[in-house]
């Protein structure tokens, strides 16, 4: 196992963490709260006895149960062997005391007296400013450090830059922040540059989703091509995990396995990571697959927001990101589930009125009005995604 500095902290922490968000479960559903207890248990302690120490479990994951599940699988000397994380529910947070409930619920579950890495949970502007800056849910979190209860305290995140950059500046006891980080999504959410101003502030960076939610794991047809015809002939999450690896500014990569299989061959991937071993030759191969994948977008949308603010409140580029990542990465159920619970409903493409009033913004000419009703068709009522081939002049 390789091991990586973690921000201005003096410890080192392994290159691979163990995210308990899809273990493995008996009733065969994804993130269910069946966890299969033997097969979950026996890939965390593979994973700890090959140097994985830095364990990633949440409130709310495997239905409430996966913090439980860790607390009574890392018995028998494990916990002593790693850095437990874990993350504070903030959507249920109503009044500053809730924050000390749920904390002291979750160091119950856990089995433990202290939680290692202790994070705000899915933060984003509106869960900063309306319930950590308005509850004082900092102070609360300091004075839990204080009685030993937290030793790091951190937050995972879900915006954009702008957002990113105002909870990084917002509290100077920060020691280290998770972000969702991979090789498509280096202009997304925090991105390549909220990594590394996180870094220059001194925080450890983790990184969750390196495989896209196990999208660049198993890619679409066209993309597996590129990549079984290099010469390398590396498999596609290696590929993706060595890019993550390749970036000075990460301290650890998370990865959600829930496979046996999964775990070995990510193990062997961190054993042969680090900065500077991703050679030209591999950085080229992510560029002809990041080409080919801008190919295959249906809506040449860049994203851009020149055509934002929509008068009816359409969070156009939004929509546009989450139609396009489901038709390219062939995965229309991830793409509906994120529309569905991720996009309020006045912010979806079903609120489109056609006025056109954003059409004449757009430096890239899309035909928006036209694009809308096809967008929640697909995302909305489930009808089939248009061809990969389909542009935008096309409909």
């Amino acid at each position: 196992m390789e091991y990586r500095s973690f921000g201005r902290l003096d410890w080192r922490g392994s290159a691979l963490g163990f995210g308990c968000m899809r273990l493995p479960t008996t009733d065969r559903k994804p993130m269910s709260g069946k966890i299969d207890q033997d097969r979950a248990a026996r890939m965390i302690r593979y994973a700890i006895d090959r140097g994985v120490n830095y364990i990633d479990t949440a409130y709310p994951y495997h239905g409430g149960k996966s913090e439980a599940f860790v607390g009574n699988m890392l018995r028998d000397g494990y916990r002593e062997r790693v850095k437990l994380a874990t993350k504070s529910p903030v959507w249920l947070i109503k009044k500053p005391k809730d924050f000390d409930k749920y904390l002291d619920e979750q160091l119950k579950r856990l089995r433990t007296d202290h939680i290692d890495f202790y994070l705000f949970h899915a933060l984003n502007k509106k869960a900063w400013e309306k319930t950590v800056v308005k509850h004082s849910l900092l102070d609360r979190a300091e004075r839990a450090r204080e009685r030993g209860k937290i030793l790091h305290l951190g937050f995972s995140f879900h915006d954009d830059y702008a957002a990113f950059k105002k909870i990084v500046d917002g509290h100077d006891g920060w020691d280290f922040c998770q972000i969702q980080y991979n090789y498509m999504d280096t202009e997304n959410q925090a991105g390549t540059k909220g990594l590394k101003y996180a870094a220059s502030k001194g925080l450890g960076v983790v990184v969750m989703e390196p495989l896209l939610g196990g999208r660049l794991a198993n890619p679409p047809r066209p993309i597996q091509y590129i990549i079984e015809t290099d010469r390398r002939k590396r498999l596609p999450a290696d590929l993706a995990l060595q890019w993550v690896w390749n970036q000075p500014e990460v301290s650890l990569v998370l990865s959600g396995m829930n496979t046996f299989r999964q775990v070995s061959r990510n193990i062997a991937s961190a054993g042969t990571s680090g900065v500077g071993s991703f050679g030209k030759r591999d950085l080229k191969l992510i560029d002809r697959i990041k080409r080919k994948y801008a190919q295959m977008i249906p809506i040449p949308c860049t994203e851009c927001g020149y055509c934002m603010p929509c008068p009816h409140g359409v969070d156009i580029p939004r929509n546009f990101e989450i139609y396009n990542g489901g038709a390219i990465h062939e995965d229309p159920r991830t793409a509906r589930n994120t529309y569905s619970r991720f996009v309020a409903e006045k912010e979806r493409a079903s609120s489109c009125v056609k006025c056109k009033r954003c059409e004449r913004k757009c430096p890239q000419r899309i035909p928006i009005s036209e694009w809308m009703p096809r967008v929640h068709a697909v995302l909305g009522e489930g009808r089939a995604f248009a061809s990969s081939k389909t542009r935008s002049s096309s409909l």
